[in-house]
């Protein structure tokens, strides 16, 4: 049974830092993409961090710079520290994982989320 379970989430006041993390179960990281997304009350959920099997990372402009994804296949995790928070951050943030492959095999993973919330 495949599990990503977030951790970290809370209450944080604005201009402060969060470190979420993801452990998964049941797969090996080490080819999946792994990513952080979010999803705000009455809002859809957003991509907001990405890192490749290699390495490579990516952020949308909104937490570019401000945000910063880390995956350590060792401990079959991946992380997000988060500094200078705004109100706007908060949300349920989600765990993502995904592998395909040019044989059209697939497989795509959600954790159950974590709740960040930033106070002004």
């Amino acid at each position: 049974q495949v599990q990503l379970v977030e951790s970290g989430g809370g209450l944080v006041q604005s201009g402060g830092s969060l470190r979420l993390s993801c452990d998964a179960s049941g797969i090996s990281i080490t080819i999946y993409s792994m990513a952080w997304y979010r999803q705000a009350p009455g809002k859809e959920r957003a991509l907001i961090a990405t890192i490749t099997s290699s390495g490579i990372t990516n952020y949308p402009d909104s937490v570019k710079g401000r945000f910063t994804i880390s995956r350590d296949n060792a401990k079959n995790r991946v992380s997000l520290q988060m500094n200078n928070l705004k109100p706007e951050d908060t949300a349920v943030y989600y765990c993502n994982a995904v592998y395909s492959n040019a044989l059209g095999f697939n497989r795509h993973y959600w954790g159950q989320g974590t709740q960040v919330t930033v106070s002004s």
